[in-house]
């Protein structure tokens, strides 16, 4: 990794501040853009400037870690570091990297730094990318658009459907239409996302997908897909 990871490290305890940020400056691939316990000069810094990992601590006085995240969680990765092992398991609901205990050693550290590089690394989105790098159930799932039938929108979440799966993860549908290629894939309905080549019988303005389920095409979509149609032949 050429360019150096911007990060941040929030932590209610001075001690902590000063030895995670002497790690991020010894580990020499992390830029500090902020190293602190102000929650709001942080909430201030994620809405305004590109930040890659946020090390976060789970007990803070004004706003907790798994609130932070929980406002936060879906453009950024976090490594969690605390004294309480118990908020693992809540944790790992948003996009956790790893979970470090206090106290904290250098070594154990870097190998955190390292697993995030080599994450962003296998799975950073390229003109070739052929599949969606999902994260639910405190899993990370590989899906290849080929596998996808069509997207299901359930308010703050979507549920994937495949031939042999269903995945819910917390996402919109605005912005996992933006992660699959246009030529492949149409929104229906503020409801659905259909891979077109997985349509197996069109019914006026209703659809049945190759796994059987059916899908209803929307006032609002149904202009774009009957012109879809014609400029296909169907």
């Amino acid at each position: 990794m050429k360019q150096k990871i911007n990060c941040i490290i929030l932590d209610d305890e001075p001690f902590a501040v000063r030895l995670l940020n002497d790690y991020a400056l010894k580990a020499g691939v992390l830029h500090v853009v902020y190293a602190g316990s102000d929650v709001y000069e942080v909430m201030k810094i994620l809405r305004s400037e590109n930040i890659d990992l946020i090390f976060i601590d789970i007990q803070m006085p004004e706003l907790t870690g798994i609130e932070m995240m929980k406002m936060f969680n879906k453009n950024h990765n976090f490594i969690v570091t605390t004294a309480y092992a118990e908020y693992a398991l809540e944790a790992f609901d948003f996009h956790v990297v790893d979970f470090l205990l206090k106290p904290i050693i250098f070594n154990r550290f870097y190998q955190s730094v390292e697993k995030f590089i080599q994450w962003q690394q296998a799975f950073a989105p390229t003109s070739q990318t052929e599949y969606l790098l999902i994260r639910a159930d405190r899993k990370y799932y590989k899906i290849a658009f080929e596998e996808i039938i069509y997207i299901e929108g359930l308010k703050d979440y979507i549920r994937i459907h495949t031939a042999n799966d269903k995945v819910m993860m917390l996402e919109n549908m605005k912005d996992i239409l933006e992660k699959l290629p246009e030529n492949r894939f149409m929104r229906i309905h503020r409801s659905y996302i259909i891979a077109t080549d997985k349509i197996k019988v069109i019914e006026g303005n209703r659809i049945q997908m190759r796994n059987m389920d059916f899908v209803t095409v929307g006032e609002t979509y149904r202009k774009p897909f009957s012109e879809w149609i014609e400029n296909n032949g169907m």
